[in-house]
């Protein structure tokens, strides 16, 4: 039973792993050998100029630099956000608290398709359209509910002993939230702040609403696309640009792994 189980993973596995296998090896190889080589993962000759390629001829450096700020101070002012709400929500009783929570879970069924014409209008009247607080303001705004309410639940289930005694050696509220509090949720925050990063890297329709007058502002997902009708018959050229796009995502979970298991596993570290 275990064989077959195991079988069955690693089936999964591959077939997961194989896309990205086959856009890696297909980046390095020659438009030639891409067209000859079928499902092949080895190329016959190593062509890592194609990156350098794919780089300059897609003004790839540009679009890196401005989706890595966006995503960057996205996940800054959502987690920041997101974490005191969720703890005065878990931590404080007021009037109206089961009303705000029933609002606030409410706004979160709405479909993105039928607020993204009021958002425009409101940005356009903030005069922030085609610059890059429109598109992180908006994905802050995205993320306020799913946050809030996932800090909500971990901070309910990390244990109030903890506070008192750090009220106890005099620690006011806000030494308590943020020496105490904040770094107790590193796992919580981890996990949020890779969703956030992730969602905020690979997002391609906020960018391109918000930042259309001005193609010096794209992402990296708004410059692939225009890079795709430019270069439509050079595979390895599209795989290379698709592989650097991908590659900071990788690396990002892969630094936060470790804090997302222990977030899971419900884990609350001292």
């Amino acid at each position: 039973m275990k064989v077959t189980r195991h079988i069955l993973l690693l089936g999964f596995g591959l077939a997961y792993v194989y896309p990205f296998l086959w856009a890696l090896g297909s980046s390095l190889k020659t438009p030639m050998d891409f067209l000859d080589s079928g499902l092949s993962l080895i190329p016959a000759e190593m062509r890592w100029e194609n990156y350098a390629k794919a780089w300059d001829q897609a003004s790839f450096g540009t679009y890196f630099v401005n989706t890595l700020v966006i995503s960057l101070v996205t996940v800054v002012f959502t987690l920041l956000l997101t974490a005191m709400a969720g703890y005065a929500l878990a931590r404080h009783t007021f009037p109206g608290r089961k009303t705000l929570l029933f609002v606030i879970g409410a706004t979160f069924l709405l479909p993105h398709g039928y607020t993204i014409i009021p958002v425009f209008d409101i940005v356009k009247a903030l005069g922030l359209l085609d610059t890059i607080w429109s598109v992180i303001l908006v994905q802050v705004g995205g993320g306020l509910v799913f946050g809030t309410f996932m800090f909500m639940a971990y901070f309910q289930a990390m244990p109030k002993e903890l506070e008192e005694a750090a009220r106890v050696d005099g620690a006011g509220y806000n030494t308590l939230f943020f020496r105490v509090i904040l770094p107790l949720s590193r796992p919580m925050a981890a996990t949020l702040g890779l969703f956030t990063f992730i969602g905020s890297w690979n997002n391609f329709f906020l960018p391109l609403v918000f930042t259309l007058g001005k193609p010096e502002l794209r992402t990296l997902g708004v410059g692939l696309y225009a890079f795709t009708s430019q270069t439509s018959t050079n595979w390895t050229l599209l795989c290379a640009a698709a592989i650097i796009s991908l590659a900071p995502i990788v690396v990002v979970f892969v630094v936060a792994q470790r804090y997302v298991v222990d977030a899971i596993a419900g884990a609350v570290k001292a």
